[in-house]
């Protein structure tokens, strides 16, 4: 439950960080945050064990952390320097651990759950009882490679959990015009996949329904659907003012506020005091300032790099190069 705590703070404080980050100028393009959407993404990866494997969204870091990702790692990434998982040539989550069961997302929205169906596919053929885990946003499973992928997750019956978070905007378009539905668990309904909608902002009804898809889809049960109510507490990006969202909508999210719910679920039931939660805040805060120290002090990758560690061959010139014309 404490270590639960910590990674909520640890992802919002971290995200803060970025903010100003980005306001000083430090952050190389675009800056997207999660705020409200934290217990989702926490609860959710909770559920897995070593050897599982995730692929998160854009909005998922709390699941990355929990998976094992290095916070420093998302400064390093957003911030461009060339000890970043990408070496400063992409930002964001845009990139794959195979060691920590990480998967990065694709841009083109709805496609990662057809690159994670052929990771679960290979979990099954060999027969190991080892689970994925992916993340989407209503208005990406509104997509054409999103039916695809919950058609062949349904049709092979793999072992894969889909968290369709309804977060209510997808950009600056309101979720009832994405679907002609009231009901977002009423989609799982055409691939034939047994579903289960939570309180995406209460982490520990996220975890529970996630351990039992989780444990389910291990056991040969097939995949399951998670439909996360929560909330997009922010713009698309940073530089989406959101001035769309009608004040009063934002105003009841707010106080339904994921991290301050489990702050009193730990109080109540006595899991820490007011001190002890001072005390985490106190640690996740020193932690990332000495992070955001080192990676200011770092720098960024050399232009001779510029055309490495991007296609597989290291050669800079090779023979046949991947532009030849015939």
């Amino acid at each position: 439950m404490k270590s639960m705590y910590r990674f909520l703070l640890l992802t919002r404080s971290l995200e803060e960080r970025l903010e100003s980050l980005f306001k000083q100028g430090h952050v190389i393009g675009g800056l997207y945050r999660c705020l409200g959407q934290e217990a989702t993404a926490v609860g959710s990866a909770w559920a897995l064990r070593e050897g599982d494997w995730l692929a998160p969204s854009i909005r998922d870091v709390g699941a990355m952390y929990v998976r094992g990702l290095p916070p420093i790692q998302m400064l390093r990434q957003y911030t461009a320097r060339d000890l970043s998982p990408c070496a400063g040539k992409d930002n964001t989550t845009h990139f794959t651990i195979p060691e920590l069961g990480l998967l990065g997302p694709i841009s083109p929205l709805g496609t990662q759950l057809c690159v994670l169906n052929g990771v679960a596919l290979a979990f099954k053929q060999r027969g190991e009882d080892r689970v994925c885990l992916t993340y989407q946003g209503e208005g990406a499973s509104r997509t054409g490679a999103s039916h695809e992928g919950f058609a062949m997750a349904a049709a092979l019956n793999l072992p894969i959990v889909i968290v369709l978070e309804h977060n209510r905007w997808s950009f600056g378009t309101p979720s009832h015009v994405e679907a002609a539905v009231e009901d977002w668990a009423d989609t799982a309904g055409a691939y034939g996949l047994p579903v289960r909608s939570v309180d995406g902002n209460d982490l520990l009804e996220v975890f529970e329904a996630s351990r039992e898809s989780v444990e389910r889809a291990r056991a040969g049960g097939g995949p399951g659907v998670i439909v996360a109510e929560t909330y997009r507490m922010l713009g698309h990006a940073q530089h989406d003012s959101q001035k769309y969202v009608p004040p009063e909508e934002l105003e009841e999210w707010r106080q339904r506020d994921p991290i301050r719910r489990f702050e009193r679920v730990l109080l109540d039931d006595g899991w820490l005091s007011e001190a002890g939660l001072q005390e985490i805040r106190d640690e996740v805060d020193r932690e990332l300032t000495e992070a955001v120290d080192i990676v200011l002090s770092e720098s960024y990758p050399v232009s001779e790099s510029a055309r490495t560690r991007v296609f597989a061959d290291p050669a800079l010139d090779p023979p046949e190069p991947w532009t030849r014309t015939l």
